[in-house]
């Protein structure tokens, strides 16, 4: 194919802090453009894994995260070029602010070619709109900016005094659209961020009634395409989990899945197989199990009250096969969680151990890791840590994270015979030979 073929109006939807409303609009012009008949591609910049979650249910298509530093920049340019060759438009939520982080949303929506679109919450705020926007554009020219839109909008007159502002601004901003205060709406949240999609009942009520308010709004057309080139090739992923199957817990209490890190699995050969401790079904016959993070502390009834699930995984823990486990899986791992409310629960108890939910963040940021496993050849596994939990494990220390940009120690990764369970949510991408070693996969 040629270049011309990755070709697709593009927007990047950033802000100058968390907080503005990123989301929110990104998830309504996803649906908008998706009931206009137009076939919606949507990424999430950084590790999150709760927004992608309304980003895909607005859209109508899986969410994937670009992470420069855990995937890399050939990695995001790749996923996006392919995007825009099938999809009428390319959507990129970015994360914080725009110039927050180390890489930040900026380097990729500078490495990506697209057009940035400020949401910024203007309540309380006139004229000095334009001071901010001037601001974002005039921190690195090189950027591209669309315009900005102005959330919380009280009245016509405050509009006014927006616009106002930002045609002060040097150069001058356009305002393409003030969303009225009385037509927002705010996604609950709780203690890891957003609350996870399938649990908002009203979602899809909230995310056309946004929709239909962006409808009488410039941003109503298509925007400009964006020519992303020709992608970068993908890598060669040895098939070292060949003939494996592997047992992936995925429900509302395990659900921080990066979907790359399924078509990994998937590319080095294994095949998976999903069930539910939630649902207390039974584990699928397997070589090798993974626990994901999610939120395990929020149905401590649910999964005490279960038996199948955790009398499997016991049996296959006991039977010295792999399992790993991340953050809350981890946590289930456990004897007993405790959650903010004081009220515990009993689980798996492969690893001895009490996890409590505290009142504050416990672990934030990125972390490589370093395991020396069989065939690893000195990978490095790129990882990032995000919870308000804190954990007494009695199981052995089998390496420990390396902070990215804090001389603090990082998280600890726990072992007990075939089971590896840490704090840390891995890009497997990263390290294709330690993830192979994690799950029994066979030596390069």
């Amino acid at each position: 194919m040629q270049a011309s073929d990755y070709r697709c109006p593009a927007l990047f939807i950033s802000a100058p802090a968390s907080g503005h409303g990123k989301t929110t609009i990104t998830a309504a012009l996803a649906r908008l453009y998706r009931r206009d008949g137009k076939k919606v591609r949507v990424f999430k910049t950084g590790p999150d894994f709760l927004d992608p979650m309304v980003l895909e249910q607005a859209s109508g298509h899986p969410v994937v995260n670009l992470d420069l530093w855990l995937g890399g920049e050939d990695h995001c340019r790749r996923q996006v070029a392919l995007a825009a060759r099938e999809a009428d438009v390319v959507l990129v939520e970015g994360v914080m602010g725009l110039y927050d982080g180390e890489p930040s949303s900026a380097d990729l929506a500078q490495l990506l070619g697209i057009p940035i679109v400020a949401v910024i919450n203007a309540r309380g705020m006139g004229q000095t709109v334009g001071a901010l926007a001037q601001g974002l554009v005039a921190y690195r020219p090189e950027l591209k900016f669309a315009g900005v839109l102005a959330n919380g909008v009280a009245s016509p007159r405050h509009a006014q005094m927006l616009r106002q502002g930002l045609q002060n601004a040097r150069p001058t901003v356009p305002l393409l659209t003030g969303l009225q205060r009385d037509m927002q709406f705010a996604l609950p949240e709780r203690h890891l961020g957003l609350v996870a999609a399938p649990e908002i009942a009203d979602l899809d009520t909230r995310l056309d009634a946004v929709a239909d308010r962006m409808s009488s709004t410039s941003l109503a057309g298509l925007p400009e395409p964006v020519d992303f080139g020709a992608p970068p090739p993908e890598r060669n992923f040895p098939r070292l989990l060949e003939g494996k199957t592997i047992a992936v817990a995925r429900d509302l209490a395990f659900s921080f899945i990066y979907t790359a890190n399924l078509e990994l699995l998937q590319r080095m050969g294994a095949t998976l197989a999903f069930f539910s401790p939630l649902a207390d079904e039974a584990l699928p016959e397997c070589d090798a199990v993974w626990l994901p993070g999610g939120y395990p502390e929020l149905y401590l009834e649910r999964l005490q009250a279960g038996v199948n699930t955790a009398a499997g995984l016991r049996a296959h823990a006991e039977a010295g096969k792999p399992l790993y486990a991340e953050c809350g899986g981890m946590l289930y791992l456990l004897e007993t969680i405790v959650g903010q409310d004081g009220k515990s629960g009993r689980m798996c108890g492969i690893l001895p151990g009490q996890a409590t939910v505290q009142p504050r963040l416990q672990g934030l940021g990125y972390q490589t890791l370093s395991l020396n496993q069989p065939g690893a050849f000195g990978e490095h596994l790129r990882c990032h840590t995000f919870h308000y939990s804190r954990a007494v494990v009695g199981a052995q220390f089998m390496a420990r994270g390396e902070r990215l940009f804090d001389s603090s120690e990082g998280e600890v990764v726990y072992r007990r015979d075939k089971v590896v369970a840490s704090y840390l949510h891995a890009y497997f991408r990263s390290a294709p030979r330690t993830v192979a070693a994690l799950f029994g996969g066979a030596a390069a």
